[in-house]
Formats: structure tokens, C-alpha cells, sequence
């Protein structure tokens, strides 16, 4: 068993800070990768019961803040429904994959999760007049 840590960056320079999950396997799909790290900021986030939701994706009727996205009304996060948007986010481009220093580029492509691996999700970020 060993921990991946995670690391959100954006192509205007920002980085989040770092963390880390327990993944037992050495190889997953990168939609299933996503899907665990959706899941487990999801349950972070229902279980806070907060209304700033820090997560990969947008949910839906949510806006974007400085700290992540502000729900309109508190709810509940479906954690199916956010890896939904996740896996089309990263279908459609809203966010690269890296794996140490290689990009990933198909959701079902199997990856190598040795330890100490880290994962890259870089959030595009549209330019100005662009």
C-alpha cells in the first residue's frame, strides 16, 4: 500500500498544496484515479459541511471563489455525479494529467503508481482576449 500525493497547478503559475492518498494497487486507469481523488474530496467536503467546495471540478449551480467554488445553496456533494463532470473535464481538455514528469492523455490508459508518486492535475486557464 502506498500514498500518491496530489498536486493541483495552473498553467498561470499557481500551485495548491500538496496531498496525499492511500492507493493500494501499483496500476490504475487514469479515469479511476480521478475517480478516487473526486471521491475523497467529496466525502472531505459532505462531511465538513461547508459551503466552499476545493475540488477539481466545478459542481453544478456553484461559482468560482478565491479559495474554490461557493455552492449557491448548502447541499450535499454527489460524489458520482462530480466524477461525471470530472471525467468529461478531463475529456474535453479542462485539465491535464501528469504522472511524475509524463503526461497521461486516455482515461483508460493504465499507470504505474510506485511509491512516492506524484500526480499532477494542471487546470487550464483561458488568456486574456484568447
Amino acid at each position: 500500500m502506498g500514498m500518491v500525493t496530489f498536486v493541483d497547478e495552473t498553467t498561470s503559475g499557481s500551485r495548491a498544496t500538496a496531498w496525499e492518498l492511500e492507493i493500494a494497487e501499483e496500476r490504475l486507469t487514469v479515469r479511476e484515479l480521478i475517480r478516487r481523488r473526486v471521491f475523497q474530496e467529496v466525502a472531505e467536503f459532505n462531511a465538513r459541511g461547508t459551503q466552499v467546495f476545493q475540488g477539481l471540478v466545478r459542481p453544478t449551480d456553484a461559482e468560482r471563489v478565491v479559495n474554490g467554488y461557493a455552492l449557491r445553496t448548502s447541499r450535499r456533494i454527489d460524489p458520482e455525479a462530480q466524477c461525471e463532470l470530472a471525467v468529461r473535464a478531463f475529456a474535453g481538455n479542462g485539465f491535464l494529467v501528469l504522472v511524475g514528469d509524463r503526461q497521461v492523455t486516455e482515461l483508460d490508459q493504465e499507470i504505474d503508481l510506485p511509491l512516492g508518486t506524484e500526480v499532477t492535475f494542471l487546470k487550464l486557464v483561458a488568456l486574456v482576449g484568447g
